[in-house]
């Protein structure tokens, strides 16, 4: 089984896009599709021809460009087969407990609703990749628009279910914003100041902070960390549930 090449490149204002090849097959998935004109571009760079799109949800910077590339492409469109209303051109519906065939690789499909009631993440187990959209941000999590602190803690204990070496791909450059925040709920966290120092540096330089490793994010993201006693402390709910120091650490970065 060939490895499976990952391309990332920035497009619109903050958005990553993901184009994912088996040269095997020749099998290749935009996951999401923040701009149709930039991923065509990408694709004749490469020497690609696109195959599939893999929807995460259904917000417009990730699929408004679906029907232009199908339309362009011929390609097979799949996503939430809980939002499948949302999803333009969708030809495949999927969910939790299903696997996508992607070439010679495959995918586990995990549901996991908070930041829209559909939205789904793409685990690729054995190249340690996943592809988290908006449910997970490096040193962050997505805004609650459509689910609850209860619906999206659970679905972030899915991805914490992972292996530590798993390579997280989100789906924005938010990670120098993110960090502002999270120093100020767990400033005691060595690692997080580290990692916080780092990332403006990379942002300095123009460079990507994405992906990040799930081991980094149990280190170091707050929405990972509702057990931490310093964070508990700081944020006034030490004997609190999990699912609570989790809300409230949501609320707080909302208002931030």
């Amino acid at each position: 089984m060939s490895a499976l090449a990952i391309h990332m490149f920035p497009c619109l204002a903050d958005n990553y896009g993901y184009l994912l090849h088996d040269e095997d097959s020749g099998a290749t998935a935009a996951v999401d599709t923040p701009d149709a004109a930039e991923i065509l571009a990408q694709l004749a760079a490469k020497g690609w021809r696109l195959t599939h799109i893999l929807n995460t949800h259904h917000h417009a910077d990730h699929a408004g460009g679906n029907l232009e590339l199908k339309r362009e492409t011929g390609c097979t469109i799949v996503g939430p087969r809980a939002d499948a209303a949302r999803i333009p051109g969708i030809d495949v519906g999927v969910g939790e407990g299903d696997v996508v065939a992607f070439g010679s690789h495959r995918a586990a499909v995990f549901d996991t609703p908070g930041h829209t009631r559909g939205h789904i993440v793409y685990h690729f187990a054995a190249a340690r990749a996943a592809f988290v959209g908006d449910t997970l941000f490096a040193l962050g999590c997505g805004r609650l628009f459509e689910g609850t602190p209860a619906q999206m803690w659970s679905s972030l204990q899915k991805i914490l279910s992972w292996p530590d070496d798993t390579r997280l791909y989100c789906a924005h450059e938010y990670t120098q914003a993110n960090a502002r925040f999270a120093v100020t709920v767990e400033p005691q966290n060595g690692a997080l100041r580290a990692r916080a120092e780092a990332v403006a540096k990379l942002r300095a330089a123009g460079r990507a902070t994405v992906p990040s490793t799930l081991a980094e994010e149990r280190a170091t993201n707050p929405f990972l960390r509702p057990q931490s006693r310093a964070l508990r402390e700081t944020i006034a709910l030490p004997s609190a549930a999990d699912v609570d120091v989790f809300a409230k650490t949501r609320a707080l970065k909302d208002a931030f």
